[in-house]
């Protein structure tokens, strides 16, 4: 089983190289204040998750720079399940003054992200 997922992992991760969404051009002044308003959140994510990829390429199409975190390493599991709440892909935290909220669903994140930075 680990080289059937080891296989379509790379296919995918293969494809979304390929065809890779054309990133959103906005004015400088525009694109830097949503830089700003995108400091404060990470996508935690598996590379060749599906659902992360999509979230990714969702992310690159509205031209978004956020951070992602590899959830495979060990201490970002730990914090994803201590304060998430599940270990689970892909994990949108959201910080906005002092407040975290954690975003689980690919396509709770893809409409979030298209409410707030569209």
């Amino acid at each position: 089983m680990f080289i059937v997922r080891w296989v379509l992992g790379r296919i995918i991760l293969f494809f979304n190289f390929i065809f890779a969404p054309k990133k959103r051009q906005r004015p400088i002044t525009e694109q830097v204040k949503i830089d700003e308003q995108t400091r404060q959140i990470q996508l935690y994510q598996y590379p060749a998750c599906p659902f992360c990829v999509k979230v990714r390429r969702a992310i690159r199409r509205q031209g978004l720079n956020i951070a992602t975190v590899d959830a495979k390493k060990a201490e970002h599991q730990q914090t994803l399940v201590e304060q998430g709440g599940k270990a689970m892909v892909p994990c949108l935290r959201i910080e906005d003054n002092g407040q975290v909220q954690w975003m689980y669903e690919s396509s709770d994140i893809i409409n979030y992200l298209n409410q707030r930075f569209a």
